[in-house]
């Protein structure tokens, strides 16, 4: 009946939390999770396979410390403008990551970062089209992506 309890429990509460406890709320909050559940087992989402669970600490820190850096680099640019030869841009970055969870991984992070927006992905180039508020040097920004991230990301989920 209920293939993702913790999803339908958590749906049921937030609904409750946005809306008001009251009788009726909560039957049609449990009937929206119920189905909603149900949805999300019919997309029968594979489970990720971690295979170094010691390095996602490592992942966590990283990414933690460049949203840091970044949310202090875009505030500096509008605030003070940018220097000269900045601008923003797109950019394809070539990947070897095939893992969809690491790929997905990937796309949060690139785009819970401040400054960059992960766009588009072709799996048959095995590209992904990244945009850059702040794009200097389009290498550094490969090196970034391809040593920083996508490299731990292998290794974890490889």
């Amino acid at each position: 009946m209920l293939p993702y309890p913790l999803l339908t429990l958590s749906l049921i509460l937030m609904w409750l939390l946005l809306s008001g406890f009251t009788p009726g709320q909560f039957i049609l909050g449990t009937l929206v999770a119920v189905f909603a559940s149900w949805a999300m087992a019919s997309l029968r989402p594979d489970k990720p396979k971690i295979r170094k669970w010691h390095l996602l600490p490592k992942l966590v820190t990283i990414v933690f410390l460049d949203i840091i850096r970044s949310n202090l680099a875009v505030a500096y640019v509008l605030l003070f403008g940018r220097k000269r030869g900045q601008r923003s841009g797109f950019l394809a970055i070539p990947l070897e990551i095939e893992d969809r969870t690491a790929l997905s991984v990937l796309a949060i992070i690139l785009t819970s970062t401040p400054g960059s927006a992960w766009l588009e992905y072709d799996p048959h180039d095995r590209t992904v089209l990244l945009h850059v508020l702040d794009l200097q040097n389009e290498d550094e920004w490969i090196d970034l992506v391809k040593n920083r991230y996508e490299k731990l990301l292998m290794e974890i989920f490889a």
